[in-house]
């Protein structure tokens, strides 16, 4: 066999979008399972899931998964809850594919901005002879949801490339799990599928790969693709140790707990912890200052609380030091800032 492409990434332990998350708090909701669980799992708020431009941590996505098998974890949740991803779930990304001149292009695209998507088990794609195979990793993904996982992913990607190419079929499928109901996989897949086989695997047509794909676009992807680059950048960039620090900051509300506290809920020395944010190049202070001030700017733009009042919640004795602090950040007092945004508010459109 002949590796097609390989993903981007390896892992399943990369910086998410919010989309995921809020499709299975409504999927789970829709079936009249207890849909507020699945964000009591985390720490997460419905007000982040509605926010698009939101990123969290994939074991955030995780403990949603988690939380929703615990709710039903049967075979044919995990497959009908994959059928609710669609192109359109992915954003920007979703726009680039869906533009691609053929489904080749589309699936070359996808596995090379993969940590753009929710999965997480791993596809390699391959082709075996006169077929090409897809073919899914789950050996990384954490036992108990390990199966709920590869159904679920393989089911999404099966619906989207059904979305891209509606014509598309496959010639064969296998999981490595012991049989189960075979209903379900027919709805999803179109096929029988086949079990206890030596991976899970999703065979079809090469010629599927070289059809144009009805909304392809030359311009549309170019563009999309793109803004695809741009933002993965910005994901890579900010995920590993310098996100998780961030993120526990963000959970304190910027109040700034210490590094030996931090440390330890990252069940790292602090010694350890300097060296590795070293090696990522930053500093601790420096995450400290980043996440006060998108704090600090987020609670002054609310136009309800003070000066002293945001200084206060972001865990500084004297509104001086958070004033001091503030300018060093934007060039500007926290009074300033405030009254700019009121009148970019309160400004007639078009102005």
């Amino acid at each position: 066999m002949a590796e097609f492409a390989a993903p981007a990434v390896g892992d399943w332990d990369f910086p998410r979008g919010t989309a995921s998350i809020e499709l299975m708090t409504r999927f789970a909701a829709d079936r009249g399972l207890a849909a507020g669980r699945l964000l009591a799992a985390t720490s997460l708020s419905a007000d982040l899931l509605a926010d698009p431009a939101a990123q969290v941590d994939a074991r955030q996505e995780l403990a949603v998964v988690r939380a929703l098998a615990a709710l039903d974890g049967s075979d044919a949740t995990a497959l009908d809850l994959g059928r609710r991803y669609r192109v359109t779930t992915f954003g920007i990304f979703g726009f680039a594919c869906i533009s691609s001149p053929t489904l080749r292009d589309a699936m070359l695209l996808a596995l090379r901005y993969f940590d753009l998507s929710f999965a997480f088990c791993i596809p390699n794609v391959v082709a075996d002879g006169d077929r090409i195979a897809i073919e899914l990793d789950n050996s990384r993904v954490p036992a108990d949801v390990a199966r709920f996982l590869v159904l679920r992913d393989l089911s999404a990607i099966f619906a989207v490339m059904r979305d891209l190419l509606p014509e598309i079929a496959l010639d064969d499928l296998s999981f490595r799990h012991e049989a189960s109901t075979v209903d379900a996989y027919r709805a999803a897949f179109g096929v029988e599928p086949r079990f206890g086989a030596d991976a899970c695997r999703a065979t079809l047509d090469p010629a599927f790969l070289t059809l144009p794909l009805p909304q392809a676009n030359e311009q549309t992807v170019a563009l999309c693709a793109a803004q695809c680059e741009a933002l993965v950048a910005r994901r890579r960039q900010r995920s590993g140790i310098s996100q998780q620090v961030r993120e526990r900051l963000v959970r304190l509300g910027g109040v700034d707990a210490g590094m030996d506290e931090i440390a330890r809920q990252l069940t790292l020395s602090t010694r350890t912890l300097r060296r590795r944010l070293v090696e990522a190049g930053t500093n601790y202070r420096a995450l400290v200052d980043e996440v006060r001030q998108a704090l600090a700017e987020e609670l002054l733009d609310t136009g309800v609380l003070s000066v002293e009042d945001v200084a206060y919640r972001l865990g500084y004795a004297e509104a001086s030091s958070f004033i001091y602090a503030f300018k060093r950040w934007t060039g500007m007092t926290p009074a300033a800032f405030a009254r700019r945004f009121r009148a970019a508010r309160q400004a007639p459109p078009g102005r």
